[in-house]
């Protein structure tokens, strides 16, 4: 639904069309010169709401064409000769809104009920003098007119929508192969540099020890440094190949998280919290990667023996909340991590809100936000 200025602007344009309609239909209808009896009031009332229909035309386009119908028919039975516009603008609008069968219907009935509508007018016209009367109000071609201006709009609307969604399309088949070629190329090159590194740095702190000589510092940093840097490496080039294969992993895996996390000896319990429903595709394969990069880095830095899990459905809004009782105490500061930034890249892409950082009783807790559509 179109939200915002646009929307403000599309109502105030119906209102404005409507209003104006009505003035110039009026006006028409003013210029026959009538005496103001009480069935031509009736008929005055019935030409400016035919106008004044179209203030909703976008909103209830088939009710709109039922008001418009009623009050051409009721104006021409009063014996006013005035044209039913505001009748091939509801035409043109629930065409273009896809209600073909339906504008048919009523226009054909219509064209039928015009001249007996005619025949029935204070004029006291004779047939085929409200048949002439009922083409001056409504003609066949201006009704075609109309119907075709709007299914030609519908089918450009259409064909537009088509285009967007092929080029969304094409754009995530173009990501999916360069995230395909990003993990080649690290795995090519990085990997194996790092590994180089990684042993040598082994060999030389090996060889160290046996002569009984003293390691330097320098050289057991970039021993651990090398093994930091492949793992992380590592979960880097397993995300992004993930990303780019499918079906991807959501909520319903993420049991096989909570029992992966168990065999490794840290218990883990996993909370439903709400009524669980359908989220969107990629609210759901967040909320995996969340729990999944929380219980990761639980099991590599926190050296935590137990851990949480709860996932909450509130209204408009998807919560995953992942605590441990780790070594991360009141006033520590968070390092962020390859995990922690990739989290929260993936959870404000989405609109939603990250918060990581230890416990105050002792621990490190993970909390995100992830809107999933409706009221909030």
């Amino acid at each position: 639904m179109t939200t915002g200025l646009p929307a403000v602007w599309a109502r105030s344009r119906d209102r404005l069309v409507a209003f104006l309609l009505a003035a110039a239909l009026l006006i028409t209808a003013f210029a026959e010169g009538r005496p103001a009896t009480r069935l031509d009031v009736l008929g005055y009332v019935l030409i400016a709401g035919s106008g004044l229909a179209l203030a909703f035309v976008r909103r209830a386009p088939v009710a709109v064409l039922g008001a418009t119908w009623t009050c051409v028919a009721g104006y021409q039975a009063v014996g006013f000769e005035v044209p039913a516009v505001a009748f091939l603008f509801a035409v043109y609008a629930a065409v273009r809104a896809g209600y073909r069968t339906v504008t048919i219907a009523a226009s054909v009935t219509l064209l039928l009920t015009l001249p007996l509508a005619a025949l029935v007018s204070p004029h006291g016209w004779s047939l085929s003098e409200a048949a002439a009367q009922a083409r001056g109000v409504l003609e066949i071609a201006w009704l075609i007119a109309a119907g075709a201006a709007g299914e030609a709009l519908r089918q450009a609307e259409r064909r537009a929508d088509e285009a967007e969604r092929t080029r969304e399309e094409t754009a995530r088949l173009r990501a999916s192969e360069e995230r395909l070629h990003i993990a080649r190329e690290l795995h090519d090159s990085l990997t194996h540099q790092i590994s180089i590194i990684k042993v040598q740095a082994g060999v030389a702190v090996h060889l160290a020890r046996k002569r009984g000589e003293r390691v330097p510092e320098a050289l057991l940093a970039i021993q651990e440094a090398g093994r930091e840097a492949t793992r992380e490496l590592r979960a880097t080039l397993e995300t992004l190949r993930d990303d780019a294969s499918t079906p991807a992993h959501g909520l319903d895996h993420v049991p096989e998280l909570v029992e992966r996390a168990r065999g490794t000896g840290l218990a883990t319990t996993l909370t439903i919290e709400g009524q669980r429903r359908d989220v969107p595709t990629e609210v759901d394969r967040t909320a995996y990667r969340i729990v999944q990069e929380s219980l990761t880095n639980t099991a590599r830095h926190a050296a935590a023996t137990t851990a949480s899990i709860v996932i909450g459905y509130r209204p408009g809004v998807l919560a995953i909340r992942v605590d441990d009782d780790g070594k991360a105490g009141p006033g520590t500061a968070p390092v962020p991590g390859v995990g922690l930034l990739g989290m929260r890249e993936r959870v404000t892409a989405l609109g939603g809100r990250l918060r990581a950082g230890p416990r105050g009783e002792g621990g490190f807790s993970v909390e995100a936000e992830l809107p999933v559509g409706g009221p909030s």
